[in-house]
């Protein structure tokens, strides 16, 4: 494996993606907002690196992350301007 920007842009992805998940296992108060923007970048830098270098298990894995993700932060921003 060689280490292209492909690779490096990946790595930060699921870097993003263990953060927030240490993050939901650690914080007393979670905030939604940040959980769900973490996991949707993540799994954004992630689909990007996959365009290089394809792998269809975890292509489809990242698309649905980042759907889920994005329905989260969609709730968490309108609930929090409802407010």
């Amino acid at each position: 494996m060689t280490f292209d920007f492909a690779n490096i842009i990946g790595l930060i992805g699921s870097g993003l993606m263990i953060a927030a998940y240490a993050y939901s296992n650690v914080a007393k108060v979670l905030n939604f907002t940040l959980f769900n923007l973490l996991n949707l970048i993540g799994a954004l830098l992630l689909i990007s690196s996959l365009m290089v270098h394809f792998n269809i298990a975890s292509m489809a894995l990242e698309v649905v992350w980042a759907f889920i993700a994005l329905i989260g932060l969609t709730k968490a921003l309108r609930k929090g301007k409802a407010s």
